[in-house]
């Protein structure tokens, strides 16, 4: 599994390295410009992400931005959002609205900070990423 960690947080990356270092070596991005210049790159290579955690808060471009921009790089490719990389949100808020605009965005998924290793694990059975 081609996997993107879009997170700010020295910690937080650390742990969703640490939770998904049994189905693959993570690619890793700072902020929400990385996160969209390396979709841009594995698109171009034609070696698209299966999963990409996208942390919400970061500086510069936040979460939320970084998943429009990079769901029109898949559309531009004609890759429909059903068909693209699995976007799975991670915050450690609790605010309802930003929960809807990701969905809008057409995010795959969403997890409250702290990431509990069950729920992420169910999130990926959900995704058809690792088998059931």
């Amino acid at each position: 599994m081609k996997t993107l960690i879009v997170e700010d947080d020295f910690t937080s990356r650390l742990l969703m390295q640490e939770l998904l270092k049994n189905y693959g070596l993570p690619h890793i991005a700072i902020n929400g410009h990385e996160a969209v210049e390396a979709v841009r790159v594995a698109l171009e290579a034609g070696q698209p992400y299966d999963l990409i955690c996208l942390d919400i808060m970061m500086p510069g471009m936040d979460g939320l931005e970084a998943l429009r921009e990079i769901r029109a790089l898949e559309d531009a490719k004609g890759i429909f959002s059903t068909e693209g990389a699995k976007i799975l949100m991670t915050t450690a808020l609790t605010d309802m609205q930003k929960k809807i605009e990701a969905f809008a965005g057409l995010c795959d998924g969403y997890l409250s900070k702290p990431i509990h290793k069950a729920r992420l694990l169910e999130e990926l059975r959900k995704f058809n990423l690792i088998p059931s």
